[in-house]
């Protein structure tokens, strides 16, 4: 089977991690959102502490880490955030 190529856009710490506001990866078939966190903790592990509060979004809906991507998908990272 062929991999699953997902653009995946960034905001706040894992954009001023990459200095990009946008990724896009090649994952294997079956792929869970969850993966995608765990190929960015690859290329920056001082995000980790992150990627247990952070949301996803595939295709403009709230999903779950487990939720499986299909080719195309675009996945959007959530961190929590504070302001005021």
């Amino acid at each position: 089977m062929a991999a699953v190529t997902v653009t995946v856009k960034l905001f706040a710490i894992y954009q001023d991690a990459y200095g990009l506001p946008e990724l896009t990866l090649e994952l294997p078939p079956g792929a869970s959102v969850a993966m995608v966190c765990d190929r960015i903790l690859q290329d920056h592990p001082e995000l980790a502490p992150w990627c247990d509060r952070t949301r996803f979004g595939v295709n403009l809906q709230f999903a779950e880490p487990e939720q499986v991507l299909q080719d195309g998908d675009e996945v959007v990272l959530i961190p929590p955030v504070s302001g005021g």
